[in-house]
C-alpha cells in the first residue's frame, strides 16, 4: 500500500514538509560516500530555511500542549489503558520540555562561520566546487568517520525539534479511524458538514497503478484518481478504485 497525506491547513503542511526534510537529513547523514554527505548538508540548510520562515517551534509546542490537555482528560476513563496513557503523557512532557529549553532552533549552526559561508555558496548552482570553496572539497576528502562525526554534531541541536515534531504527527495520525471505500468511476466525495479536521490520509494498493489528486476543506473531501502515461502526464481513470481513508484531528 502507498500512503498519501493531505493537510487541511498551512500549519500541518509546514509540519509535513519539516518531517520530509528530517527524513532526508537522517538518511543521507549515515556513514557513507561523500556525495551522500553533500546531500545531508543541503538538507540541513533546507531545515534551517524552513525554521526561519515560520515560528515552527512555537507551533509545535502549542500542538503538544493541546494534545497533553486532551490526553489528560482521559485519565480514569474506563475504556482507556491508563498505563499506556501515562506513558504517552510522560513522553509528551519530555519532548515539550526539551524543545522549550532550546533557544532559537539551529542557532549554533548559524553562528558557525564556515557553515554560513558554505550555505551561501550552495545557494549558487555549482557554487561549492573545489574551485569556489576548496575547504568544502577538503572536508569531503576527509575520512568517512570524520565527516559522519561532524554531521552528527551539527544535527544534535536539531534533535529536540525532530522528536517533538514526531510526537505531534504520531498523535495526530493515531487519532484517525481508517475505513475502506470504493471510488466509483475513479472519483469520491464526502461531505464534512463544517467539521474541522487537520489531516487526511489515503492508502492505495500500489498494484493498481493510480494515485489520488486531493482537495479538501471543512465542508467536503474530493478525491480523483489518476494514472500516468508514458510521459508521466496524469490521466484520470474512470474505473472503480478501492482505497482506504482516515480523517485525523477532528474537532
Amino acid at each position: 500500500m502507498i500512503l498519501y497525506e493531505y493537510p487541511f491547513n498551512e500549519r500541518i503542511r509546514a509540519f509535513l514538509r519539516l518531517e520530509y526534510l528530517f527524513d532526508r537529513l537522517f538518511f543521507f547523514a549515515q556513514p557513507g560516500d561523500a556525495r551522500l554527505h553533500q546531500a545531508a548538508v543541503i538538507a540541513l540548510f533546507d531545515l534551517l530555511d524552513a525554521c526561519e520562515r515560520a515560528d515552527l517551534k512555537s507551533a509545535i509546542l502549542q500542538d503538544l500542549e493541546r494534545q497533553r490537555t486532551s490526553l489528560s482528560a482521559l485519565r480514569d476513563h474506563p475504556d482507556v489503558n491508563q498505563d499506556a496513557l501515562l506513558s504517552t503523557l510522560g513522553e509528551v512532557e519530555r519532548v515539550s520540555a526539551a524543545l522549550a529549553a532550546q533557544g532559537k532552533v539551529g542557532q549554533a549552526l548559524r553562528e558557525n562561520e564556515w557553515l554560513v559561508s558554505l550555505r551561501g555558496r550552495l545557494a549558487v548552482p555549482g557554487g561549492a566546487t573545489q574551485v569556489d570553496m576548496p575547504s568544502y572539497f577538503a572536508w569531503q576528502s576527509k575520512p568517512e568517520s570524520v565527516r559522519h562525526g561532524d554531521l552528527q554534531r551539527w544535527i544534535t541541536p536539531m534533535q529536540p525539534l525532530s522528536e517533538a515534531l514526531n510526537m505531534v504527527l504520531q498523535l495526530l495520525r493515531g487519532a484517525g479511524r481508517r475505513k475502506d471505500i470504493a471510488a466509483e468511476q475513479g472519483a469520491y466525495q464526502e461531505m464534512l458538514g463544517g467539521k474541522i479536521h487537520q489531516l487526511l490520509r489515503v492508502w492505495v494498493d500500489d498494484s493498481l497503478g493510480v494515485f489520488p489528486e486531493i482537495s479538501a476543506n471543512k465542508y467536503m473531501v474530493w478525491i480523483r484518481f489518476s494514472t500516468q502515461d508514458g510521459e508521466l502526464k496524469p490521466q484520470q481513470v474512470s474505473r472503480t478504485v478501492p482505497f482506504s481513508l482516515a480523517l485525523c484531528g477532528g474537532g
